[in-house]
């Protein structure tokens, strides 16, 4: 293995005049991309896309994992350090949803200096990027408009300092088989992204830092075995670690929080610093992951666990996170697992109560963020309510009338079924408890009263006498909109309920699709090994862009109309 330097931007091969001037409009055609609005996660198309892809993702991930073939690829590791000998660093995980959460975060990033709370931080030498770096899923034209195209816009040429980007692969990045992942960030020619030069040479990566730190990206597919290959690198790798060295170990996910409803997720993350890193005499001092959309800290005695998903996409809830953990989980199956060592949550952005409120905004927030999610209970209930007033009136009706309704049994199998899978779906991981069913089971059985409240009210209006089809269509214009507003009321209920029992949290949070409160990591390695970090947090993204009227090439091209004010989630965590 041999050591390369850090990679500049390289410039376009005989750039057309397109390529080297400033937009002139927020026309997409000018910016090159187009901005997305934030994903709807619970829009019944992509419910099925995404569920079928997980599926397919745990079923044939094996098939398609790509990792094996990069033992072809360069084997080099990177050297990164300031001028001062010290080094910026930034981290900065799940970004590509929305634009304007997004570009936020990227607008920030790429200033030449930020001052956060009195604290002067100038812009990172080095930008990793922790994984989902685009949602809902992997593609070419998701990663130009929800990741490439507004951090291009953000750091349209590289600066003096040519700052260098990392990443790491999540999920989402993995749903193609990480075939975009690859053309994107590991490739030999062209490589830039924006204003900054593409380092790695394959999916994972080990980059040498000031004063004996050192950053190893891991990419684990998910949760899978850490590849032979990978292993093979990282070997070498260690061959240059000595009891001196400090490692910042960057990961896909925060197993160590995961592990405490799937106690063997942390199982690869500790064989990795278990065999490789370990027998080094060198320590593992920061995990650092994204994957869960918020910012936490958990302090040990000798190592910090942070979770900073803050990069744009919707945020995730905090005040249900375990306020201690067991890393590695006592009962996890793994006989030669680590001691066990205790850590504490010590900070969390946004806070506990915040979190909470965050919670309650269901109700206004679901029906009108997920129309189509709200389209569909409405089309359920119409036809469960045609099924029950048949059956309700005892009336047998005209063949058309038999065709289109639906028989009561299967509507009712059909909303019961719907309500379980949908408090644990069978995509998701961790264990199945009892609360799963009782809550799925009775979120079933209150939207079944709901169908059987609605046919009671839509039986005493004078529409179901009418000459057929004109029951049916009195239903779809009148009973589909208001049964579906209502039952996306009982929906956000449960989910509320629910989430105190943490059941569904992902799904209250990612209904409403909060695009406030996200946050990013700075970096300060000192010269004399120093480690500060500081976490920032964005209490409010901005809706509102302006052509930036600074024509220098490394300006932005979009401005917020309304500054953004960031400040720190927690003060700075010195590492010595």
């Amino acid at each position: 293995m041999t050591d390369e330097p850090p990679r500049p931007a390289a410039p376009e091969a005989h750039p057309g005049e397109r390529a080297t001037r400033r937009p002139r409009s927020m026309d997409p055609r000018e910016l090159g991309f187009t901005p997305r609005r934030p994903v709807p996660w619970l829009a019944p198309l992509l419910l099925i896309s995404t569920g079928l892809r997980t599926l397919l993702a745990m079923l044939f991930g094996a098939y398609l994992d790509k990792r094996e073939l990069q033992n072809a690829f360069g084997d080099g590791t990177f050297r990164q350090v300031g001028p001062d000998g010290g080094l910026w660093l930034d981290y900065v995980a799940d970004l590509g949803d929305g634009f304007d959460a997004t570009y936020s975060v990227a607008y920030l990033l790429a200033q030449p200096e930020l001052t956060v709370d009195g604290h002067r931080l100038p812009r990172a030498q080095t930008l990793v990027m922790g994984g989902d770096q685009v949602y809902p899923a992997a593609g070419y034209e998701a990663y130009e408009d929800r990741c490439k195209g507004p951090y291009q816009a953000a750091l349209p040429v590289a600066p003096p300092e040519q700052p260098t980007l990392f990443a790491v692969p999540g999920n989402h990045d993995w749903y193609d088989g990480l075939t975009a992942f690859l053309r994107l960030f590991v490739r030999t020619r062209d490589r830039h992204f924006g204003g900054w030069g593409t380092g790695q040479s394959r999916s994972y990566f080990a980059v040498e830092l000031p004063a004996g730190w050192w950053l190893l990206g891991l990419d684990d597919q998910s949760g899978s075995y850490l590849d032979d290959p990978q292993l093979t690198y990282f070997d070498e790798v260690a061959r240059k670690l000595t009891p001196e060295s400090k490692v910042i170990l960057a990961v896909p996910a925060p197993t160590w929080v995961k592990a405490v409803d799937h106690p063997n997720a942390y199982d690869s993350i500790d064989y990795f610093i278990r065999t490789l890193v370990a027998p080094t005499g060198a320590q593992v001092r920061v995990l650092v992951s994204g994957d869960l959309h918020h910012y936490a800290r958990y302090a040990g005695a000798d190592r910090q666990l942070i979770t900073c998903g803050g990069g744009g996409a919707y945020l995730y809830p905090t005040h249900r996170l375990p306020e201690k953990l067991e890393v590695p989980p006592r009962d996890t199956l793994t006989r030669r697992a680590s001691n066990t060592q205790e850590y504490d949550l010590a900070a969390r952005y946004p806070d506990k109560a915040r979190s909470r409120r965050y919670g309650w905004g269901i109700f206004a927030r679901l029906p009108f963020r997920n129309p189509g999610f709200t389209t569909l209970l409405g089309t359920l209930h119409t036809l469960l309510m045609l099924a029950m007033a048949g059956v309700a009136v005892q009336r047998v009706g005209t063949t058309e009338q038999r065709l289109f309704s639906v028989p009561l049994a299967i509507m009712l199998v059909a909303a019961m079924m719907g309500a379980v899978f949908f408090a644990k779906p069978p995509t998701a991981g961790g264990k199945r408890h009892a609360r799963h069913w009782i809550l799925g089971v009775a979120h079933g059985l209150a939207q079944v009263a709901l169908a059987a409240g609605g046919t009671w009210v839509w039986l005493q209006l004078p529409f179901y006498d009418w000459p057929w089809p004109m029951p049916a269509v009195a239903a779809v214009v009148l009973y589909g909109p208001v049964s579906g507003l209502v039952a996306s009321q009982l929906v956000a209920l449960y989910l509320l309920v629910a989430g105190a029992f943490g059941v569904n949290l992902n799904e209250l949070f990612a209904a409403q699709g909060i695009e406030d409160s996200k946050a990013f990591l700075r970096f300060r390695i000192a010269p004399d090994g120093t480690l500060t970090i500081y976490p920032i947090a964005v209490d409010k993204v901005s809706h509102g862009w302006q052509l930036n009227p600074d024509q220098s090439p490394t300006a932005p091209w979009l401005t917020p109309k309304t500054p953004l004010t960031p400040r720190l989630a927690e003060p700075p965590i010195v590492i010595r």
